[in-house]
């Protein structure tokens, strides 16, 4: 298996998993992948945020944990952490941000996703944001 961090025309990043390279451009070929956030079918791979490589011929520690485990639970755990102390507002990021800032709503913590002219217009307005790459949740298959 293998893991791209991909990218629609509306510039909302997402990760998906595949077989191997050739599933991967077979589907994207096929036009059947699809954003989660928006449902474009115009995708793009981009570079991943994060990679990590542990030597292969590492040993374990005597409880059975490796160093690639104990990162993957670090990354879960910061996950669950920004899951249970922030607001998901989804695709309205830029705009709840420009709420809070101006004091039409009350501030809060939040997370979700914004285009790149949403950042460039919150950076320009002296909003201060931090892009964390988020593994994505798998989601129930929808019904036809």
């Amino acid at each position: 298996m293998i893991a791209f961090d991909l990218c629609c025309n509306q510039d909302h990043t997402f990760e998906a998993w595949f077989q191997d390279r050739k599933a991967f451009k077979e589907q994207l070929g096929k036009g059947l992948i699809e954003c989660p956030v928006c449902g474009s079918r115009k995708i793009n791979k981009v570079p991943s945020a994060v990679a990590v490589h542990i030597k292969g011929n590492s040993k374990p520690k005597q409880d059975g944990s490796t160093a690639n485990q104990a990162i993957v639970e670090l990354l879960h755990e910061a996950y669950e952490f920004i899951e249970k102390h922030t607001e998901d507002v989804g695709p309205a990021f830029a705009e709840e941000a420009l709420k809070m800032h101006y004091g039409v709503t009350e501030e809060r913590s939040i997370r979700g996703v914004a285009t790149k002219e949403e950042e460039k217009m919150l950076e320009k307005n002296g909003i201060k944001f931090s892009k964390i790459p988020v593994p994505v949740k798998k989601q129930k298959k929808r019904g036809h």
